[in-house]
């Protein structure tokens, strides 16, 4: 290091320059990824009914089919994040695509009910390595005053994809049937490659923590602050370690925040997943046409895409988690709205109900993300996002499932969707615990600064 060179730690350096080029670029690839992600969801859930007609299938058939997805979307997220934390980010988002691209284009060419749940398996081990990295990405080269809503921002794409993977699949359904559908969810994917490994670079924080070599991390602060004619040499954020550790989530600073950040997660996928893969069944059975049901499903995507924008607008203003806890009782709200309005018919109500939700749950959900990034440190934050999605992807795979068998024992869809309020309220509960949580541990620093 020479004499002028000054020393800086990475957050302060990333948020003492603005927003270049390069950073920009990161989160569009990442928000691709994520909204490749929210197409192959919603598809899914559309192709549903095809298989049901070809194979002829009973509705609770299908429930291991979404199943094997969450299940594998839950074991991918456990095992690749604490490589990422230890291989580095880029790495293990880059294989991830490359597993569940292929899967999705095998699964393709499945011929029977078992041979593609299997690949719908093997496609969620894939997807679960691949958003929380894409999360953590985009939160490690955010400016701190902006991060929440560069996050959600990024995050969007998932909304967006799904909206995109329900009317597509709607339109496309008839003409290349569900093979072709599943082939567009695997071509996507391994088309993205090429352009990550020309353009992703590695998280900086990364880099920096795990002291790699110093020319990559120069590359990176150059595009990061071309106008700067002496960079500085960048070091660790403080209070991180190089290390890689699973214990850290359950370390005395982090274990209860991790606890309310997994109920957050569980009870808001459970609500998403029951809405994604059951909604065009439930509208179906109400009288509306697979075409329909796909743009009045396509407004729930379109309510969370505006949500994850505003609640992350405002979680960069105010405390996070009164933001979101206050969206989730929102959600309950427009639950039993949606219910009422689909039973009753009433399509004015059905439509701000189904806009409503969007806006408090998958606005939220998007939300508890971008906590979930700044909630832990460097050295376990893959880790954090990545288990916090596995626990999440147990509550889908729940939402899934019971949807199936709610609709066997001949509910209503008022009283499902009324039901599903119940964890969205769960949700705002724990948000509010972590709020209780902060304040005391800010109470407890002030305290001890005090003392000495």
């Amino acid at each position: 290091m020479s004499q002028n060179q000054q020393s800086i730690d990475v957050q302060s350096f990333i948020d003492r320059n603005p927003l270049s080029r390069s950073q920009k670029l990161i989160m569009w690839l990442c928000f691709i990824i994520v909204a490749i992600d929210g197409f192959d969801t919603a598809a899914v859930g559309f192709i549903a009914p095809a298989l049901k007609a070809e194979w002829a299938l009973e509705a609770t058939s299908l429930a291991p089919l979404f199943g094997a997805g969450l299940f594998g979307l839950m074991a991918g997220a456990l095992v690749f994040g604490p490589l990422s934390d230890k291989l580095g980010r880029k790495t293990i988002l880059i294989g991830s695509i490359l597993v569940f691209g292929l899967a999705s284009l095998i699964s393709a060419f499945a011929t029977d009910l078992n041979s593609l749940i299997f690949w719908r398996f093997v496609t969620g081990l894939g997807l679960g390595g691949a958003m929380p990295n894409a999360i953590t990405l985009t939160s490690e080269y955010s400016p701190t005053r902006r991060r929440s809503n560069l996050v959600t921002l990024m995050f969007c794409g998932f909304t967006i994809g799904s909206a995109l993977g329900g009317i597509i699949s709607a339109q496309l359904l008839p003409t290349v049937g569900w093979h072709g559908i599943l082939m567009i969810g695997g071509i996507a994917p391994l088309a993205t490659i090429p352009l990550l490994l020309l353009f992703l670079p590695e998280s900086l924080k990364f880099l920096v923590l795990k002291n790699k070599a110093q020319e990559k991390i120069d590359k990176i602060v150059r595009k990061i602050a071309p106008h700067v004619v002496n960079p500085p040499r960048l070091v660790p954020t403080p209070n991180e370690t190089n290390k890689t550790g699973i214990r850290d989530l359950f370390s005395r600073q982090y274990a209860l925040g991790t606890f309310l950040i997994w109920c957050t997660f569980f009870m808001s996928l459970l609500i998403i997943y029951l809405i994604s893969s059951w909604m065009p069944t439930m509208l179906t059975n109400h009288g509306f046409n697979l075409e329909n049901a796909s743009w009045v499903t396509s407004v729930f995507q379109v309510g969370g895409t505006i949500g994850a924008i505003v609640i992350g607008y405002m979680m960069d203003k105010t405390d996070s988690t009164k933001v979101l806890s206050m969206a989730y009782i929102l959600g309950a709200v427009f639950l039993v709205c949606l219910g009422f309005g689909i039973e009753n018919a009433m399509m004015p109500l059905l439509l701000l109900g189904m806009f409503g939700v969007g806006i408090g749950i998958s606005g939220s959900q998007v939300g508890v993300n971008a906590f979930s990034s700044s909630f832990y440190p460097t050295h376990c934050r893959a880790t954090g996002v990545s288990w916090a999605n596995a626990v999440g992807r147990s509550g889908s795979v729940v939402g899934s499932v019971i949807g199936g068998w709610l609709m066997s024992l001949n509910l209503t869809t008022f009283e499902i969707l009324s039901l599903l309020a119940v964890p969205a309220l769960f949700a705002a509960f724990a948000l509010f615990m972590l709020k209780q949580m902060k304040k005391k541990a800010v109470k407890a620093e002030y305290a001890a600064v005090v003392q000495s």
